[in-house]
């Protein structure tokens, strides 16, 4: 029987059955592995006078803190002479100047003596191969072996604990400004040490109720499996082994990520195996307490059902489509003096709009493409039907028809605007033309830059135009049903304003008008609202307009098309990244 569409919700897999307690053995010391608060650090920062050893750069600078269990247990501080002029910039920098180098050590006098402060810990340092690369290159150069230390970089360790949300990068300054170290790194080499010291103990911190206590588990936390990852492989006890999404929660029931599989179960035990070793990944399995499971139809169905999900949950561990109003749209304003502005947000207000657009910048870009060739107005203000400002610079200079100072023509301002409006919503040929022999002129006079400036404003409204186009052949449909060619029979889904309404697979032998009336019953019902994705977020439309691309699909019921006038048949004059994807912005 086809199944219905109703709005997501995800469906607890049945819990596992208890099974008996393990019997209980002492692990051996390596198992345990060498415990963090029993491990000697050293955390060494340089100073230099540039960015690479091999290239002749020196170190002017060498700061290191010895630490074991939270306590320091020594510093070592010195300036190196590097026998070489320090740049003004790194001076700038480091506040490090060639008389305060003048008549310190050099490096054969303080690398044996580092080596020696350092021995038998385990190397920290913050982007440790630049530390490191520069201590190697002086070892060489002075012929002393390098020793095998162990090495541990504070910066790659953060970028696999710390979530986006939290930092925006794993630069120190960042890093302790988010951890409040006691010391502010300065570019002065001991004061960074110290700094690091702080942030590396941040990160053990945060990692101790992860079950991480280990310097093997902290040197590989998200670069393989833990033990305690696979000692949770029975949450995928419950899942069932169908397509479908999956959702991880934690203890308080909250989701930490949403994901989709043709084989549930299959799926999430990758999570708990050598197969799972994406970043974060081990975090977000050591907090989930559960796994549940929502089983569906058809991949299309999977897919729109993760999508919807995250949206509505937000998970910490998910990267797409976490945030989907952080898209922009072009809009063409409806008031007496009509002009385009840059919005988030779809409004019910007859307007046109383009897009949606991936960035603020890139909308910029294909509004600039418009103002060039149109001469609406770009100032914001709402204007009267006679007012009277003063004329602006664009008005003087022949871009804009001035409404402002009362001297535009109202009919000639509405068929800039009806041109405007079929450059968004029908053709622009009248922009490509422009901007192509605006960047003939430019590539004429050597002015490539410029000219390319020019492409990719053009390019921006092209796949904006054709983004928006392609979602309203389909949104425009009130209903239609397609099949594709299934193994066990077809796959059938009922589209209603491009949002995804029903799903199910009709088995092989079943009457299709029958089960399609039945299909079609127990459908989604959808009241469609304004812009160009009226019932649906724009991702789910696009995924809908790829599946209606199946080859050997059918139409059941309804029909759409594409007009032969549109942006999308100028795409083949953008370069090749550009049109890859006539759906992408």
């Amino acid at each position: 029987m086809p199944r219905r569409f109703p709005e997501p919700h995800a469906t607890p897999a049945p819990p596992a059955p208890p099974t008996a307690p393990a019997a209980l053995v002492q692990a051996s010391f390596e198992e345990l592995g060498r415990l963090l608060h029993d491990v000697t650090f050293c955390v060494v920062d340089l100073e230099t006078t540039g960015a690479s050893a091999a290239q002749g750069s020196k170190i002017t600078e060498i700061g290191a803190v010895k630490v074991r269990g939270g306590e320091v247990l020594g510093e070592l501080q010195t300036l190196v002479n590097p026998d070489e002029h320090i740049p003004a910039f790194i001076t700038v920098l480091t506040g490090i100047t060639n008389a305060m180098v003048v008549e310190a050590p050099r490096i054969a006098e303080v690398l044996p003596s580092f080596l020696e402060f350092a021995r038998g810990t385990v190397l920290v340092a913050h982007n440790a191969p630049f530390d490191t690369g520069f201590l190697k290159h002086a070892a060489a150069g002075l012929g002393i072996p390098w020793p095998r230390f162990e090495v541990l970089d504070t910066a790659v360790l953060a970028r696999r604990v710390l979530l986006r949300d939290e930092v925006p990068n794993v630069k120190l300054s960042t890093l302790a400004r988010h951890f409040r170290t006691t010391v502010t790194p300065n570019h002065r080499a001991l004061a960074d040490a110290q700094a690091t010291v702080d942030v590396l103990h941040g990160l053990m911190e945060r990692l101790g109720p992860l079950g991480v206590h280990s310097l093997e588990e902290l040197a590989s936390f998200t670069s393989k499996v833990t033990p305690a990852q696979r000692r949770k492989r029975h949450l995928a006890d419950g899942v069932p082994d169908a397509p479908g999404v999956y959702l991880f929660r934690d203890r308080n029931d909250k989701v930490l990520y949403v994901g989709t599989s043709k084989r549930l179960r299959t799926r999430v035990r990758t999570y708990f195996t050598q197969a799972e070793t994406r970043t974060r990944m081990g975090e977000m399995v050591m907090l989930a307490e559960r796994v549940e499971s929502v089983v569906c139809a058809t991949a299309l169905e999977a897919q729109v059902r993760e999508l919807r999900l995250i949206a509505a949950h937000r998970p910490p561990y998910n990267r797409r489509s976490k945030f989907p109003e952080r898209v922009s749209w072009i809009k063409l304003t409806r008031e007496v003096w009509p002009r385009l502005s840059i919005v988030q947000k779809v409004l019910d207000d007859d307007a046109d709009y383009i897009g949606p657009f991936g960035s603020k910048r890139t909308a910029e870009d294909a509004v600039a493409a418009l103002h060039d060739v149109f001469r609406i107005r770009q100032c914001t203000p709402r204007l009267a039907r006679r007012s009277r400002r003063g004329a602006c610079a664009l008005a003087e200079l022949g871009h804009c028809l001035s409404p402002c100072d009362g001297s535009a023509d109202p009919d000639a301002y509405a068929q800039e605007v009806v041109q405007v409006q079929r450059a968004m919503t029908a053709d622009p040929d009248v922009v490509v033309q422009a901007v192509l022999e605006r960047m003939s002129e430019l590539a004429g006079a050597e002015r490539y830059e410029d000219a390319a400036r020019w492409r990719d404003r053009l390019a921006a409204l092209l796949r904006g135009a054709a983004r928006t186009q392609r979602l309203r052949e389909i949104t425009t449909v009130p209903e239609l049903v397609a099949a594709a060619p299934h193994p066990q029979g077809w796959e059938v889904h009922v589209v209603r304003h491009g949002r995804l309404a029903g799903a199910g697979i009709m088995p092989r032998g079943q009457h299709p008008q029958g089960w399609v009336d039945a299909l079609l019953a127990t459908a989604e019902s959808v009241s469609p609202g304004p812009g160009p994705a009226p019932a649906a977020t724009h991702e789910e439309t696009e995924l809908v307009l790829r599946w209606l691309d199946t080859p050997g699909l059918r139409m059941a019921r309804g029909s759409w098309h594409a007009p032969l006038a549109n942006a999308a048949r100028h795409l083949d004059l953008l370069p090749a990244r550009d049109t890859a994807t006539r759906l992408g912005a």
